[in-house]
């Protein structure tokens, strides 16, 4: 299963940060709206993800909940037809919540750099430092500390749960 480190924070000095993102990400950003529907499940949490494009993608994910940065793995696969599975995996599972966000993505050596505008809940930085196989955890934890250092993340931003705990 592939592996990553994340960090979630509120972003209280929003431009500031975007700024040092830019400059690290050497000006290059993709910018996305997405809709993610999260659907009840025993363990990790699953959701579809549909961009404005109509592109789809199905994500399923395991993290602890806790502050700083944190090993989070995954299981992603692109869907052809995201209306359609929303109805089935509705159906089937249940929905916990839809989660509608502006994303702004800066690519930073392994590390996604994400400035995320989030419907009712405000703005937040997520970090995800894309380990390698042969990496440990410990090696993608200092990746993050640099970065979090770097964009003067406060350790009260932090925030231990995923946006949809947050609703």
């Amino acid at each position: 299963m592939p592996r990553n480190i994340e960090i979630k924070a509120r972003a209280r000095q929003f431009e500031t940060q975007r700024r040092v993102a830019e400059e690290l990400g050497n000006g290059n950003v993709e910018r996305v709206v997405q809709e993610d529907t999260f659907f009840n499940v025993s363990t990790g949490r699953l959701k579809l993800r549909v961009v404005e494009d109509g592109r789809g993608e199905l994500i399923y994910y395991e993290r602890p909940d806790s502050t700083g940065p944190k090993e989070s793995q995954y299981v992603r696969s692109k869907v052809d037809d995201p209306t359609e599975l929303r109805e089935v995996l509705s159906r089937a599972l249940g929905v916990r919540a839809i989660l509608r966000k502006k994303r702004s993505v800066y690519f930073h050596g392994q590390t996604r750099i994400h400035f995320d505008e989030v419907e009712q809940l405000g703005s937040f930085i997520e970090l995800e430092v894309e380990l390698q196989p042969h990496q440990t955890v410990e090696e993608g934890t200092a990746i993050a500390r640099e970065l979090i250092a770097r964009l003067k993340i406060e350790i009260e931003d932090f925030v231990p749960v995923a946006y949809v705990d947050l609703l």
